[in-house]
């Protein structure tokens, strides 16, 4: 609740308000009647009603197709083998060699992670552990969202660029135990 003015503050008040110069007035626009837009009808599609017929508790159901012929977001399928995949997804497989990007500006992280990823290759690693970090996050005042984590956005885009991309197999990101979601396993291809 806010507090009562005094006296003496109202009477200040009254001096600097009979010293302003006050604004126009707002001028309230309308527009003619002619030029009026009538208002839109907007209709809604019929609710879909799930075809239950045959239906019977604890069995499978079938698929159905989406409506309006939109197509559901498939994952793309791995590079590597399924069964490496796998044991890389769920943190099984040890890296062989890790970076860690942290406090470095994108200037220093670049030319480090390529010299890193090519310098692995070299040594035949398979698996590397790129450490980028989560990334700091800031208030955020403006209307345009800032994004937070330069690293940990950047560093996928340079591994999928030139040279690098002849040398990595697959790039995903670090099981719980390898530093989640501040890290990315970065599985080379093999030298021949």
């Amino acid at each position: 609740m806010a507090r009562k003015l005094r006296p003496e503050e109202r009477e200040l008040w009254k001096k600097v308000a009979d010293t302003a110069t006050p604004l126009a007035a707002p001028v309230k626009m309308e527009m003619p009647r002619a030029l009026s837009l009538p208002k839109a009808k907007i209709e809604r599609p019929a609710a879909v009603q799930p075809d239950l017929k045959g239906f019977k508790i604890g069995a499978k159901s079938r698929s159905t197709p989406l409506v309006g012929g939109g197509q559901a977001a498939v994952k793309p399928a791995p590079v590597m083998d399924a069964k490496s995949f796998g044991k890389l997804t769920r943190g099984k497989l040890r890296p062989e060699g890790r970076i860690d990007l942290h406090g470095m500006t994108m200037a220093e992280a670049h030319p480090a992670l390529q010299d890193f990823i090519l310098g692995s290759a070299q040594l035949q690693r398979r698996l590397v552990l790129v450490i980028t970090g989560k990334g700091k996050s800031k208030p955020d005042y403006g209307p345009i969202p800032e994004r937070h984590g330069v690293l940990r956005h950047n560093v996928p885009i340079w591994l999928r660029q030139s040279p690098l991309s002849s040398v990595i197999l697959e790039v995903t990101p670090a099981h719980q135990r390898h530093g989640g979601a501040g890290a990315l396993y970065v599985y080379l291809r093999r030298g021949r």
